[in-house]
């Protein structure tokens, strides 16, 4: 198979390159016109192996070629090394499967070697190229290379070669004008130089973006001005002689100055948003000059306008690789940022998008903010009352919250919050995200207002004096106040209904020290319950406690209640968020035991129902005409005979109020399937 005589033959075709120094290797690779595989002893880190990456002057085999070369490792200072080329005839590959270089430094006796496998067998292949960059060497040294196959077939090449010493590079200097954006190079007396302005990035200076890429050869004893486009720190000056293979000179001048970490680092920064809010995800993508990586964050900008100021949001890190800033659980809005640091500087970038996946409006109805949310995303909404102090706006509790689920279709949600002060501000929140906006709304009760509030405000008056008026009757003789427990519910179908209702609970808790259950009034824990549980939850302890169930009935629970007997009949299955219809299926469980629904109370407002609105299936419980029948609710509701007749007079009162009422006008129309505080 193989001939020993091919040596002679191999010693007579070796081809020598010139001494001058190649172009710089910065990782240790094998090159190939096979796929191959390399191992290399502890003296050499492993290669990499791959095909060649531009076509390269075949040698005549058989052949083995040394050449001087650079190597230069990354945060390592360049030395010089060897560049083995080498070339097998495929006459001699038969069996073949790799091949061995052996390498001796003479004088130090350092060894090494590098062996080179074929990772498949190809029939009737052509002759072996391989070219190896590169074997390290001390100046001074005269290095022996040797190569044999795997298995021995008898070919064996040998080569030595003197590593020389570089040498100088270029000699230059440099000053930086800045009035003009340009860096002067000057050349002294002596050989051209050819100049240039570059970035360094990790193993390359990159040559500058036209119009600014420049290379000149200055004469010896003159200068030149290079322009540049910004001031980065790893803008570079780089000379080398006009010949080919030169050694090379770098200066990077502005990697210490704060003049390179300033504005113009960010301007050279081109940021590519790829945010989405259907997956709650901010996501950036850097593409900058120099090899930056900055640290991200998230901060709250006030206004639209750049110059704004921008709130920083803790514990809010982005995940980076490779300038790939990514960051999860983030309400997506264009004054949700990231802001950019690094070294002694930061940027403010925003998402360029400027849709958002969710808007809020309120509007005023006596003493209750109605918020109108609409939302293209499912998502969980969160708001809470706030006074401003000294700038500030701080969330008081409770908390409201309203959900849209999984899989259903975009639309409109609401929530109802009674104000307590007026000039009360509100915020607004996504509550299902870790990182999000707080926007505040400050409604505005101008004069249209004005009259509605008044009618609210005497309606609270006069239900106040009603129940002070009444209490006298069931005051306990012990002085103890009577805390039995009543869950009000109620169908929020009307703002007409919801503003009575609030007004009664309001009353019923302060004027009678009733522990009144309203969702409303216990949104916090219902958002982190969920609807249903709560429900359950209260009508336990309700039941517990010997308290009562207020079901406050209108002409929407009558066709809301319709619509859940059609949805039980069909085997529909019940709304997760319908707490109305949840109460029904509970009664209509309760009616059907032996108690026969005992602890529910029905009443209704006069002005807004009628007993024929009551359903049959309803009539069987204690039913009160308000505010006619107010004494004998609120005798229910503490376990006490009715209250005295001198009640009635405010009855009426109340309900001329109401009289009133209509004709100051209808309040907003309620947006369809719509809930409140839930």
């Amino acid at each position: 198979m193989g001939r020993p005589v091919l040596l002679a033959a191999a010693a007579a075709l070796l081809l020598l390159l010139p001494s001058r120094t190649g172009a710089a290797v910065t990782r240790l690779r094998v090159s190939a016109n096979f796929e191959c595989r390399a191992i290399a002893d502890r003296t050499l880190s492993r290669p990499r192996c791959r095909r060649p990456p531009r076509p390269v002057p075949p040698l005549e085999p058989p052949a083995l070629s040394l050449s001087p070369a650079r190597l230069c490792l990354p945060a390592q200072p360049c030395q010089p090394c060897l560049r083995v080329r080498l070339a097998l005839p495929s006459s001699e590959l038969g069996g073949v499967r790799g091949l061995q270089l052996t390498f001796l430094e003479l004088d130090s006796n350092r060894a090494g070697w590098l062996q080179v496998w074929q990772r498949r067998r190809v029939l009737g292949s052509s002759a072996w190229q391989v070219q190896f960059d590169c074997f390290p060497a001390e100046s001074g040294r005269q290095v022996l290379v040797s190569l044999r196959t795997i298995p021995d077939r008898g070919l064996a090449l040998s080569c030595s070669r003197m590593v020389t010493a570089e040498p100088p590079g270029p000699v230059f200097s440099h000053a930086w004008v800045p009035e003009v954006r340009a860096i002067e190079v000057s050349v002294p007396a002596g050989p051209a130089l050819m100049v240039r302005l570059c970035h360094q990035l990790a193993l390359e200076c990159e040559e500058l973006p036209r119009p600014f890429h420049q290379q000149v050869l200055v004469s010896g004893g003159h200068h030149i001005l290079l322009p540049y486009e910004f001031l980065v720190p790893c803008l570079c000056i780089e000379a080398s002689y006009s010949h080919h293979d030169s050694p090379r000179r770098k200066h990077c001048p502005f990697r210490d100055r704060p003049d390179a970490y300033g504005p113009e680092l960010w301007s050279s920064v081109r940021f590519h948003d790829y945010s989405t809010s259907s997956k709650d995800q901010m996501v950036m993508v850097l593409s900058a000059s120099c090899p930056l990586h900055p640290r991200a964050t998230l901060c709250w900008r006030e206004a639209a306008d750049e110059a704004a100021p921008c709130h920083d949001i803790p514990n809010s890190t982005a995940s980076e690789d490779e300038q790939v800033y990514i960051l999860d659980k983030v309400d997506v809005h264009p004054q949700l940022c990231f802001r950019f640091s690094y070294k002694n500087s930061s940027h403010v970038e925003c998402p360029h998008q400027p849709e958002t996946a969710w808007n809020v409006s309120v509007s005023v109805w006596g003493l209750q903010l109605h918020l109108h949310l609409t939302s293209r995303i499912p998502a969980a909404f969160s708001a809470a009352l706030c006074q401003r102090r000294g700038g500030q706006c701080e969330p008081e509790a409770p908390l409201y919250t309203v959900t849209q689920p999984e899989g259903s279709a975009p639309g409109e949600l609401a929530l109802l919050l009674p104000v307590q002060v007026l000039g009360s501000c509100v915020l607004v929140w996504r509550s299902d995200v870790h990182f999000a906006r707080k926007q505040l709304l400050c409604p505005d009760v101008s004069r249209r207002h004005f009259g509605l509030l008044g009618l609210v405000l005497a309606l609270g008056l006069v239900v106040t004096v009603l129940l002070l008026n009444c209490r006298s009757a069931w005051r306990p003789n012990d002085g103890v106040p009577d805390r039995r427990p009543v869950l009000l519910l109620y169908s929020p179908d009307s703002e007409e209904h919801l503003g009575l209702v609030c007004a009664l609970a309001q009353r019923l808790r302060t004027g009678l020290g009733c522990d009144v259950r309203l969702d409303l009034w216990e949104a916090g824990g219902l958002g982190q319950a969920g609807a249903l549980p709560w429900l359950y939850a209260q009508r336990g302890h309700v039941g517990r406690q010997r308290g009562t169930v207020l079901l406050l009935w209108s002409r929407g629970s009558a066709r809301l209640f319709h619509r859940w007997q059609v949805g039980m009949a069909d085997g529909t299955p019940g709304d997760a968020h319908d707490i109305f219809g949840a109460a029904m299926a509970c009664l209509h469980g309760e009616l059907g035991a032996v108690g026969r629904g005992s602890g529910w109370v029905l009443a209704y407002f006069s002005r807004l129902c009628s007993p024929h609105d009551v359903p049959r299936p309803l009539r069987p419980l204690p039913t009160y005409r308000l505010p006619r029948q107010l004494p004998g609710l609120l005798g229910a509701l503490r376990g006490s005979p009715p209250a005295p007749r001198r009640c009635g007079r405010a009855g009426g009162l109340l309900h001329r109020l109401l009289e009133v009422g209509a004709r100051e006008g209808s309040p907003p129309p309620w947006p369809p399937g719509a809930a409140s505080g839930t």
